[in-house]
Formats: C-alpha cells, sequence, structure tokens
C-alpha cells in the first residue's frame, strides 16, 4: 500500500501479468473464467460511514464470498496497525482469517478493495494456483482479481496529486488497466463507469492502448503498416536463413527468432518455416505455417485470431 509516498507508474510487471492470464486459463479453464461475465458492482460493495463498520465488512466480505463463488469460506475481518494494507491466514478453511489495516477503520470506501484482493488468495489456495516467490505471487493475485471481476475496486482506490497518493496492490496503475482492459476486450464490458478516481480512469485509458496494442502485432492481420513491413524483413532474413541451413544439413531444426519481436520463426520442413506468437487474449504461444493468410484458433482461450504469416 502506496500512503503518501511515490507510486509506481508504467508497465514493469507486464511479462508476469501476462503469464498470469495464461495460467489463469490454463488452470480454472475458459469455461470457468467465462462464468465471471459481470464484475462486482458499486451497489454491492458500498460502504458509507454512517454503517457499522464490523457488518459493513462483513456484507462487503460475504459479497466477495458469493463473486468469487467460494460458498463455504467464511471471512472472519479484523482491523490493526500494520505495514501493509491487509493480510489473509490461509488455512484448510471453511474459515479464514483477514486482517486489514487500521486506516480503512476511516477510508471505509476502499475496504471492498483490500477485501478483494485477500479473498481472491483464498480462491488461489483453493484451487491450487500459485507463483514462486512472495512478488510474482501477489502479482498473479492483483490479476486474478482484476481478471476476474474485482479489480476495478483496486484501481479506483488509486488517488494522486501534488500533496498525497495512495495506491492499493501490487501492480501499477497502468498494469491495473490494462488487465482491466483484457477483460473488458473479452467480455465487452465497460468497467471505467464505476470509477469515482480521475487517475484511475486515466490509467484505464493507457491500460486499454496498450492491450490494443497487444491486437495490432503481425501476423495479425490488424497489424500496422510498420509492423507488418518489419515482419516481411524479418520473414524474409529466416528464409534466406532457412534456404542455406538446407544446403547445409535439411535436419538442422534450430529456431531462427526475430529479435526485439513477440513473434519467432522456426523450421517446420525443408524449405518451409513456422512462425509463434503470443495470442492476445491469453498470450499463450501460437504456432502457425508461414504460407500467407490463415485462420488459427487459440486452443487455451477460443480466440479465432486471423493471420497473415
Amino acid at each position: 500500500m502506496a500512503n503518501g509516498g511515490p507510486v509506481e507508474h508504467g508497465y514493469p510487471h507486464l511479462e508476469t501479468v501476462r503469464a498470469a492470464v495464461t495460467a489463469l486459463y490454463r488452470r480454472l479453464s475458459y469455461d470457468t473464467i467465462h462464468q465471471f461475465t459481470s464484475s462486482v458492482v458499486p451497489a454491492d460493495v458500498a460502504f458509507c460511514d454512517t454503517d457499522d463498520l464490523h457488518l459493513g465488512v462483513q456484507r462487503v466480505a460475504r459479497e466477495l464470498v458469493r463473486h468469487y463463488r467460494l460458498p463455504e469460506a467464511r471471512m472472519i475481518v479484523a482491523f490493526r496497525a500494520m505495514e501493509h494494507a491487509a493480510n489473509v491466514e490461509l488455512t484448510a478453511g471453511p474459515e479464514y482469517f483477514v486482517e486489514l489495516n487500521d486506516r480503512f477503520r476511516t477510508h471505509r470506501r476502499d475496504i471492498g478493495a483490500a477485501l478483494a484482493h485477500e479473498i481472491m488468495h483464498v480462491y488461489l489456495h483453493r484451487v491450487g494456483l500459485s507463483f514462486p516467490g512472495t512478488r510474482d505471487n501477489e502479482i498473479l493475485t492483483d490479476t486474478a482479481t482484476t481478471y476476474l471481476g474485482a479489480g476495478w475496486l483496486l484501481l479506483d482506490a488509486y488517488r494522486e496529486d501534488a500533496a498525497s497518493s495512495q495506491k492499493l496492490g501490487y501492480l501499477t496503475p497502468e498494469e491495473f488497466g490494462y488487465v482491466l482492459a483484457k477483460r473488458s476486450l473479452v467480455f465487452g464490458e465497460d468497467p471505467s463507469v464505476w470509477f469515482t478516481s480521475a487517475q484511475a480512469y486515466t490509467a484505464y485509458g493507457r491500460g486499454l492502448e496498450r492491450a490494443r496494442h497487444d491486437e495490432r502485432q503481425p501476423p495479425l492481420t490488424a497489424a500496422g503498416w510498420a509492423g507488418r513491413r518489419r515482419y516481411a524483413r524479418d520473414r524474409r532474413h529466416a528464409q534466406d536463413s532457412q534456404d542455406h541451413r538446407d544446403l547445409q544439413d535439411h535436419r538442422d531444426r534450430r529456431s531462427v527468432a526475430a529479435p526485439d519481436s513477440p513473434y519467432s520463426f522456426a523450421p517446420d520442413s525443408p524449405g518451409a518455416l513456422r512462425v509463434t506468437f503470443p495470442c492476445p487474449t491469453c498470450h499463450q504461444r501460437i504456432r502457425v505455417p508461414v504460407r500467407g493468410r490463415v485462420r488459427a484458433r487459440c486452443a487455451l482461450c477460443r480466440t479465432v485470431l486471423e493471420c497473415d504469416t
């Protein structure tokens, strides 16, 4: 939790975020992820200053348990002075103990955001999904919270001006916006209508731009002129390298990578190539032959991709 301190910006964790999206699809399956077509709505986690603190916290926790489809999980929430925003004790259940920073006693509008992250820890614990290391595992938790419909609360808790700042979670505001945009492009949902923070709206716009950039990378047909030109140059280089190896030894199967590009080329058969590139939805690597216009279907997220290889 950034409370008055500097807020990191940009995309320093982007590769881990993308790996987390892939891991969600692999562990949960397409069908399970598509059970989360609707996000948590503001009315379900609203918290007024006049609400009883402990009854209100339990109400919000129950709503998030319901959203995550954890009917047998019971959250016991308490407050204490601590460095981080919140903490959860992961046990066999069905009761889980969540501690919230004392700051939330008076900043109640962000209690839903803190609980969304901690209860996602319980969800991932139950499905057996984790990343090694605290940092990467927390990034996985933020990504899962956002992709499964509750992470807009975390982004909306981001506020920054010349005198103060607040941010919850391990992702930067732009990375939260990126994952929210990924979700929006899949489910056709616009989370920006729920933001109360102007800074959150800006971060979501930047994340949406980055997410759309993923959909305009070659060999996808939506790629721009500059990307297509670079792809054609790299393809010629790969084909020339393949022809040279064929003259030497057609059994040489070493891959031909395109430096600084999301795609790479590798021999498919003597005189032929295949190109490998990330799915713009789930980031699993897709492999197709280099032979012009091709329609590919991602086996993981079922996205149909129009390619010009």
